[in-house]
């Protein structure tokens, strides 16, 4: 079962738009740059408020623990 987490290893902040997007598995750079557009379209004060609220709701990826489906799929993709 997929689960939405920030992971420690790929974040600019606080790794919210990383875990988004290892959900979603896409590119973190599409989910950065949309939430930027968001935030300098007029949204911005709803756009920082969403990820203050995202960084407290998404758990923290565990200390010692490799997310093992995201792993598997990068070895996939490397071959």
């Amino acid at each position: 079962m997929k689960r939405l987490i920030r992971p420690r290893d790929d974040r600019i902040i606080a790794g919210v738009c990383s875990g988004i997007a290892r959900y979603l598995e896409i590119d973190p750079t599409v989910v950065r740059v949309l939430w930027a557009l968001f935030a300098l379209l007029g949204f911005v004060v709803t756009g920082v408020a969403a990820y203050l609220i995202a960084w407290f709701l998404i758990p923290e990826e565990e200390e010692g623990v490799i997310d093992a489906e995201f792993s598997v799929q990068e070895e996939r993709e490397g071959q």
